[in-house]
């Protein structure tokens, strides 16, 4: 089932995005809503689904990656989709302006921002100095998380940073938990694998 710029129901969207990411996979991506009909209708507006923060690694491009086109997707993207201030407003923006369906949190694969934090942790190298250091701080609440569950791998660590900035966000805008229980919202927590494409679901709230 194809995106529209409609209202749908959050595994509607969920299951268009998988099945967009499955495309990509294969060499089979569509590449829609990318011609000049698509960018003429939106002068007057977006209707986005769905709304992606993920991290500004040029090797993790979200439309490219759920074979997605103009105005099909709001993203947000941050060195280590880190939370702040400017990030939870335009995520609110995109829910109670744009109404988007889903939110979606996307790590990835050798994260620089985490294996930064990881070789703070398990080799002891100093913090970046810097406006770097606020990015290797936050992702480092995450891969401590990680080694007090028994693991010190970086991938590991990189799913860990993806769950726990689910949490975060859970726990910053409690109206998307109301939206959750109402059905009118889901949110995912994925891992991008570079190397093959694919994303592994790690957290599905409202969705299946």
């Amino acid at each position: 089932m194809p995106l529209t710029d409609s209202k749908q129901s959050p595994q509607e969207v969920w299951e268009a995005l998988k099945e967009g990411n499955q495309r990509f996979t294969e060499d089979r991506a569509q590449r829609p809503n990318a011609d000049s009909s698509r960018r003429m209708s939106l002068r007057d507006g977006q209707s986005p689904r769905v709304v992606v923060l993920a991290c500004s690694d040029s090797r993790s491009p979200v439309e490219l990656i759920f074979d997605l086109g103009l105005g099909d997707a709001f993203v947000i993207r941050t060195a280590g989709h880190i939370i702040d201030n400017s990030v939870l407003g335009s995520l609110e923006y995109a829910i109670e302006n744009l109404d988007c369906n889903l939110i979606v949190v996307m790590g990835h694969e050798s994260c620089g921002a985490v294996g930064a934090a990881a070789s703070v942790i398990n080799d002891g190298q100093r913090l970046p100095s810097g406006f770097q250091r606020t990015i290797v701080e936050k992702v480092s609440l995450s891969a401590l998380v990680s080694r007090q569950n028994g693991s010190a791998e970086v991938a590991d660590y990189e799913r860990q940073h993806t769950q726990e900035t689910v949490r975060q966000l859970l726990a910053s805008m409690p109206a998307l938990n109301t939206k959750i229980v109402e059905g009118s919202l889901g949110v995912v927590g994925l891992y991008y694998g570079i190397g093959d494409g694919s994303v592994e679901p790690l957290v599905l709230h409202g969705v299946r």
